[in-house]
Parts: structure tokens; sequence; C-alpha cells
């Protein structure tokens, strides 16, 4: 969704995005986010303090006007409520909700610490929302091998090499689609711009280098409008997220799976899992190919198949130990 947070936020709140923006280098979209989460909250306090009228359409409402007076007066249970009012009003699911509930701790702790507007963070002790801790859902290693071999058609040595980087680098959509040819570099390394415009470099494996090559020497260059831009649309413009996701979709479709939940996401998922489960890959350097701020975050990538399970069980020495009956006497 596009905003205009400049023209539409009022000045308390444009000075936390302003400190997002410049000095945590949150990403714009990040920082787009948490002004509608911003907005969300003060639509929600402006209707229950009946500062608006009570016929007014929730997304009319304009939070111009917002001053600190205003922000002053929240409390915990305003936030309590404005909770409630996600679950039974907007529907928010429990991720949304987190998500919501950092955006408010984070700007009220942004008042209280950096800029000593307020004596005390109002919101310290909200609760966040608990998620529920879903296996990610990925590719086999024969499904994985079944997409790559189903690339085909005029553009199939870029959709090869594009499919190939998510399943080798476990790139986000995002990452892929801001890809520079100037960052494959001379060494077998690609640089990456991640979350928060953190860089990271990655090694390319014999696979990911065979598919750059081939690409390159095919890849248009007259009348492209994005010189820099890896990856050509047939428009010859720079391949966008959605570009890119619509071709991962085609292929999946061709295998089968585009009804089964699977997404250019769960290509990075499935890159995690296999450099975990079948190349042994350390934790800690799995932390850091995919980007995660967080060795939390990487850590769900432990969980174990359910064939490992079963072989764990198996190796058990007690596993075929019988009972002794009467016979064995």
């Amino acid at each position: 969704m596009a905003v205009n947070y400049r023209d539409e936020a009022p000045q308390v709140i444009l000075d936390y995005l302003y400190y997002l923006q410049t000095i945590r280098n949150k990403s714009q979209k990040t920082v787009n986010e948490y002004y509608l989460d911003l907005r969300t909250f003060f639509r929600f306090i402006k209707h229950r303090r009946h500062l608006v009228d009570d016929d007014i359409t929730f997304s009319k409402i304009n939070i111009d006007d917002v001053t600190l007076d205003l922000v002053k007066t929240v409390t915990l249970n305003d936030a309590y409520e404005y909770m409630d009012f996600l679950v039974n009003e907007r529907h928010n699911n429990a991720t949304s909700r987190a998500r919501k509930c950092s955006s408010l701790k984070g700007y009220f702790n942004f008042l209280h610490k950096n800029k000593h507007s307020i004596e005390s963070n109002p919101v310290d002790m909200l609760e966040v929302p608990k998620k529920k801790k879903a296996l990610p859902k990925y590719l086999t290693l024969e499904q994985s091998i079944e997409l790559l071999n189903a690339v085909e058609g005029q553009y199939k040595e870029r959709d090869y090499c594009i499919i190939t980087l998510f399943l080798n680098c476990g790139l986000r959509v995002s990452e892929m689609a801001g890809l520079n040819y100037t960052d494959v570099r001379q060494d077998g390394t690609i640089r990456v711009v991640g979350k928060g415009n953190k860089e990271r470099i990655i090694y390319l494996n014999q696979a990911c280098t065979d598919a750059v090559t081939s690409y390159m020497k095919v890849r248009p260059v007259d009348d492209v409008k994005d010189k820099r831009a890896l990856f050509i649309s047939r428009n010859h413009n720079r391949m966008s997220v959605k570009t890119i996701q619509a071709m991962v979709y085609k292929y999946l479709a061709k295998i089968g799976l585009d009804a089964q939940g699977y997404s250019c996401h769960k290509l990075r998922h499935t890159a995690a899992t296999l450099m975990y489960q079948h190349g042994g890959v350390d934790i800690r350097v799995l932390k850091d190919v995919l980007g995660h701020e967080n060795l939390g975050t990487t850590e769900i990538y432990t969980h174990l198949s359910s064939q490992q399970m079963k072989d764990a069980a198996e190796s058990n020495p007690l596993s075929h130990i019988k009972q002794k009956t009467e016979f064995d006497e």
C-alpha cells in the first residue's frame, strides 16, 4: 500500500519515522508499515475518546491533529482495549497483532528514552500475542530438482538462474529483485542487500555460477531501462517482486504444487532446509547465509524430518529387543 506519511502524519509521529529511517536504517517499506500501525492505533484512540463523529468511517479518521498532549493520555488499558479491537473488529491474526504491538512499544519507548517527551512508556508491560510456531513449508530434494527441470521457454536461462539462486542461496524475493549485475563478483560471490539495507556476501556454488554465466550470455543490453538490474523483464525493465513471483508460481503449477501453499518464500525455506538437513550446515553459518538478525529466527530450520525421527528411533540399540516369553525359558 502506497502511503505518504510526510503529508499525513503529525510531527509527534514524524519524528519517530525519521528516526527509524535515518538512525535505525530501516527500509522504506518497514517505515511505511510502522506508520500504518500507528495510524490505526491513533484512529482507534480518537474514536474511543469521541474526538470524531461517531458515524465517521474508521478509515476516514485523520490523525494529522494528534498532539503530544493526546499521546501522554495513552494508558496500558488503552493498549489492551486496542488489542481486543484488533481481534474482534479487524480480525487480525496473532502475527499481525504482534507486529502492531511491537510498533506501539517501539514508538512509546522512543518518546520516553530518546526524546524524553514522556515520563514513562505506558505500554512497556504490554504482552506481545503469542504466535503459532508452524514449521516452515519446503520442497523436498526431488521436488526441487523437478522444479528446475520444468524451466523452459524464451526466458529459460533467466528463469533457471533465478530459481537456482532461490534454491541454493535462500534469497528473499525482494533481494532477488534488487540484485544488480555488478553484485555478481569475479571471486565467485554475490552481494545481497537485505532487510534494513544490510549487506551480506554469499558464496556461489557451481550450480549457481553456471546458471549466472548462462544467463549473462543472453541478458538483454539494448534498450534496457535500468541498466544496473541483473534480471530483466520482457519489457526491458528490472524484474519486480510481483513479476518474479508470477514466474515462480508458473513453474510450481507446472509440477503440480500451485495449490499447496508454495511460493518464493517457500523456496527460501527449501534452501535453508536442504543446507541444514542434507548439507549439515552449522546453524550459525546458516544464519549469516540467510541474513537473519537473530539466531532464534534461524533455529526453526533445526526441525527434524519424519524420516530423521524414524531413523533416530531405529538407531536406538534397544530398538529390536523383544519381550522374553515363557517359550524362551
